[in-house]
């Protein structure tokens, strides 16, 4: 008898017909008016999960006894109570190094498009206000040549590293949990404190993971720390940075600009003042967003998912206790 497994993500037509030729599957689409109700009623039974963006708090999984795995299409896993999952000794996993070099890409651009006004300049033109040629009034800033700070040296972090000193020559810093001498050999790079680093960098990049160290690490304090001119990019979580804060700062022209594709409420509201403002280029979370990364990570999930419920070990098991 097949194994039965909640899809509350969308595959392709051929990983779903993979899932099915090995589980039974139900489809909930979690994003309809009554998807939450019924991904409820999906639960008990189910003896596998695979999906990304909903919160499982304890209420829902005690509606799942029988429930063995959640395979997570992400490679963030702060949506999750890892402890209660591995004392209900449910298998967590995840989808790391498929997006790597994808996320890194968009950390780059929302730095160019940042410094050089890419998005401000586009609707300039677009609104019919390019009569003349431009003068230092929209002037951008260099990338090449300059300081970039990468604040959490993990895969990603080390993506960007790369970009910058091999594609742009640039000086790179970088603050993590520990100092990675074989990073700093690859790509010239050099471990700091980070209040050093916000110091020193023209532009400075997060990709640590939210955790209760990260969340709020970059507030008023730390803002106040960076170069009049500098431009904060966050590709992590919207968490990690206060944005309060940020919005004053961007606000007072304290920092140059700031490139998110992450906020504290997703989808951001209309009205945020971030979207008033030209110093900031906002993105609706895209860092994963390609045709070809997205179903390279389904495609692990489904990995996970069918390999931990044969009995094995799957490849990319968060919970390894």
């Amino acid at each position: 008898m097949k194994k039965r497994i909640v899809l509350y993500k969308r595959l392709s037509d051929a990983l779903l017909a993979k899932l099915e030729e090995q589980v039974e599957v139900t489809w909930v689409d979690t994003r309809a008016a009554d998807g939450l109700a019924r991904l409820r009623d999906a639960l008990p039974g189910a003896h596998g999960l695979l999906g990304a963006s909903v919160r499982l708090d304890g209420e829902l999984l005690d509606l799942a006894p029988q429930l063995e795995v959640i395979a997570s299409v992400s490679v963030g896993v702060d949506n999750y109570d890892i402890a209660d999952l591995t004392r209900r000794g449910v298998m967590l996993t995840n989808t790391p190094d498929v997006l790597t070099e994808t996320t890194a890409d968009t950390g780059f651009a929302l730095l160019l498009a940042t410094a050089r006004r890419v998005v401000e300049l586009a609707g300039w033109v677009r609104a019919g206000k390019w009569q003349a040629s431009l003068g230092p009034a929209h002037f951008g800033t260099d990338v090449h040549g300059k300081t970039l700070g990468v604040v959490g040296m993990g895969r990603i972090g080390e993506a960007l590293a790369r970009r910058g000193a091999a594609g742009f020559g640039m000086r790179v810093l970088y603050h993590s949990s520990r100092a990675k001498p074989e990073v700093e050999a690859r790509h010239g790079a050099r471990y700091c404190s980070l209040d050093g680093l916000l110091a020193e960098s023209d532009y400075v990049c997060l990709t640590v993971p939210l955790s209760a160290t990260t969340e709020g690490l970059i507030g008023a304090r730390e803002l106040g720390l960076m170069k009049p001119g500098a431009i904060l990019v966050n590709i992590a979580r919207g968490r990690v940075v206060d944005e309060t804060a940020l919005i004053e700062a961007l606000q007072q022209k304290r920092i140059g600009g700031a490139g998110l594709d992450v906020f504290v409420r997703e989808p951001l509201a209309a009205d945020s003042p971030l979207l008033q403002l030209d110093n900031v280029v906002a993105t609706p979370h895209i860092g994963s967003a390609t045709h070809e990364t997205r179903e390279a990570m389904a495609r692990c999930a489904v990995d996970n998912l069918l390999s931990a419920l044969a009995g094995q070990r799957p490849p990319n098991l968060v919970n390894v206790q």
